[in-house]
């Protein structure tokens, strides 16, 4: 999947691939069918670096409703040609997914849409979770057959079949079509479900990982192995060495840790330093001096997980370098440090800031970090990450942190946080949006009685509701 080019925080095509709130409020009051195309033009190309960690069906939907916009370019773009030359789930899977709330708030063409995708696009499985969600009996009976036809009545297209049911997210339709009334849908399914658990307890027997004779050389050559395939195995390695590892065994850990090939090497850091061992601070700078890349990725991910007051002491030590141990520290500081560190954090922060621009990953712990300590001086760069930054997790964040450090939060940022694309950030916003702004009342009247809402987020707005009554 290629980034998506992100447009200018101060346009409103930016500001909907944000996701922020200040999209739905442009996009209400600009021309609808510049509003639309820009609305149809995020949908259509998902602007989230991570699918996984960044909302905006919700988002998309309801403005797709407050516009009253057609469906006409997503019906294209799930049914043109390149439906059936690029099959990726990110091609389709939000629009798949703003589909499925539009059906939610009763959009029938919404609906009519996702089940004839379910019943004839690539991507057909994405589809059919959001019906399981939202659709009733009858209309997922119906698809039974054209989705079994997908698979050939033959050994290689029952094992596929057996796959998917084994892998299905929502399994809600494939309980039903077992209990079809027609025969050859329900005995079809029940033989996959058949298959598909005796795969699963297959795949148990089969596992080729860690056995409980196992000591540390075993579970180190097991994690150089893994190194040696491309898999990182430290993790899970380190999880092991901590049940088998006993006093004896600290000098090879030690020595592994110190020379050991790069798997070894990785997995007896992680595991010394999750063991607080005395020596591993030591062996941390060293591997980052003189370690391959994963060493060093390894050693400083070892050195993040540390709590002891060591490491941090440590990390005001290293928190000047210019290396990767220098910016591993300012997120140690950001993370467990104490108001005397806040200038140090706050300079790692406007550093990552002006070397690696607003959307830095290692932004997500500084900006937690000036949050947790009240650092009042940071807002401005808290503001300027809050506007610039593509991901709507990371901006979640600097909200928070503005709302402990910027006394203009909550007549500022709040306000439009109301409409932003995450659960979490409208949460806060209800929470701290001044209500001496018109638009707030009326968008947490809203939010009360959207059957949509998440659960926290119509909480928080009752309880501002009830509090603001009692007030007054």
């Amino acid at each position: 999947m290629f980034d998506p080019v992100i447009a200018p925080s101060g346009t409103l095509l930016g500001l909907l691939q944000r996701g922020r709130g200040d999209g739905t409020l442009h996009a209400l009051t600009a021309p609808r069918a510049e509003a639309l195309a820009a609305l149809d033009g995020c949908v259509l190309h998902d602007p989230r670096h991570d699918w996984q960690l960044e909302n905006r069906s919700l988002y998309y939907a309801r403005l797709y409703l407050d516009l009253d916009g057609a469906l006409a370019a997503v019906e294209a773009h799930l049914f043109g040609p390149d439906d059936v030359l690029d099959t990726e789930e990110n091609r389709t899977g939000l629009a798949l997914s703003v589909l499925g709330h539009l059906a939610s708030y009763g959009r029938r063409d919404a609906l009519d849409l996702l089940r004839r995708y379910a019943a004839q696009g690539s991507n057909w499985a994405w589809a059919l979770d959001e019906l399981a969600l939202r659709d009733d009996d009858a209309g997922l009976r119906a698809l039974a057959e054209p989705v079994l036809a997908r698979f050939p009545a033959d050994a290689a297209g029952d094992a596929e079949l057996a796959g998917v049911v084994r892998d299905a997210f929502e399994p809600r339709p494939w309980r039903l079509w077992a209990d079809d009334p027609r025969p050859a849908v329900r005995d079809r399914v029940r033989v996959a479900r058949d298959a598909a658990s005796f795969d699963r307890w297959q795949r148990q027997l089969d596992s080729t990982g860690p056995r409980p004779s196992w000591g540390v050389r075993a579970i180190l050559d097991w994690a150089q192995d893994g190194a040696e395939r491309g898999v990182q195995l430290q993790a899970p390695a380190a999880r092991c060495l901590l049940a088998v590892a006993g006093p004896e065994d600290r000098p090879e850990l030690l020595e592994a840790a110190r020379s050991g090939p790069d798997g070894a090497r990785a997995a007896a850091l992680r595991h010394l330093a999750d063991t607080g061992d005395p020596l591993v601070l030591d062996l941390v700078d060293a591997a980052v001096a003189d370690g391959s890349s994963v060493v060093q990725e390894a050693a400083v991910d070892a050195f993040e997980r540390m709590r002891s007051a060591a490491a941090v002491d440590a990390a005001r030590a290293w928190s000047h370098r210019p290396d990767p141990l220098g910016a591993a520290a300012g997120r140690v500081l950001a993370l467990r440090g104490d108001a005397r560190d806040g200038a140090l954090v706050l300079a790692a922060l406007r550093t990552a800031v002006r070397t690696e621009g607003p959307d830095a990953p290692t932004l997500w712990t500084l900006v937690d970090g000036a949050g947790r300590l009240g650092i009042g001086c940071a807002a401005p760069v808290l503001r300027h990450v809050y506007r610039e930054t593509a991901s709507s997790s990371l901006r979640g964040r600097a909200a928070r942190a503005l709302a402990a450090t910027d006394p203009s939060f909550a007549a500022g940022f709040a306000v439009e946080c109301l409409w932003d694309c995450e659960e979490s950030t409208r949460e806060l916003a209800a929470r701290h949006a001044e209500t001496g702004d018109a638009r707030v009342a009326e968008r947490l009247r809203r939010l009360a009685a959207d059957p949509a809402e998440e659960d926290d987020v119509q909480l928080a707005v009752r309880s501002r509701i009830a509090t603001d009554k009692s007030a007054a």
